[in-house]
């Protein structure tokens, strides 16, 4: 229980100080033109990566039984930020930075979701197709909206 807690605050922590990090990051136009935008709402594709790892932590760290699919959902999001951006579909605007500290978190996410490591229950197929879908949603639609 102690691993899983400590693995879910690293989690919080990281995504609190990214979350932060991006938010300063905003820029809000001046304008009502400006909130219409492709450009306005593709910057808040990173903040979303960290609510997902947010929540994946908390459930980690409550030990709820959803906590599997946060963290498969979590990591699709950003395997698929990063395969998007190698095969030119779109560029990615997180940071290489937070992309790689996202892609360590990610690893770890798979690793717990998918070896049920702390028995919150196994993720059935419907789920990981269901995390798939959703981490192609939230990253097409922060990149082509």
């Amino acid at each position: 229980m102690k691993k899983r807690k400590a693995i879910a605050a690293i989690f919080i922590l990281i995504a609190l100080v990214l979350g932060i990090i991006f938010f300063l990051n905003l820029s809000f136009p001046v304008g009502l033109a400006g909130y219409v935008k492709k450009e306005y709402y593709n910057q808040f594709g990173p903040l979303a990566i960290c609510i997902e790892l947010l929540v994946a932590g908390y459930y980690l760290f409550k030990g709820h039984q959803k906590a599997n699919f946060t963290l498969a959902l979590f990591a699709f999001t950003i395997l698929l930020d990063v395969f998007f951006n190698l095969i030119g579909l779109f560029t990615s605007i997180v940071p290489a930075y937070a992309t790689f500290i996202f892609l360590a978190c990610a690893g770890i996410s798979l690793w717990l979701a998918f070896s049920n490591a702390f028995n919150l229950g196994r993720i059935t197929l419907i789920a990981v197709l269901g995390s798939f879908i959703l981490g192609n949603a939230v990253e097409l639609f922060f990149n082509f909206l």
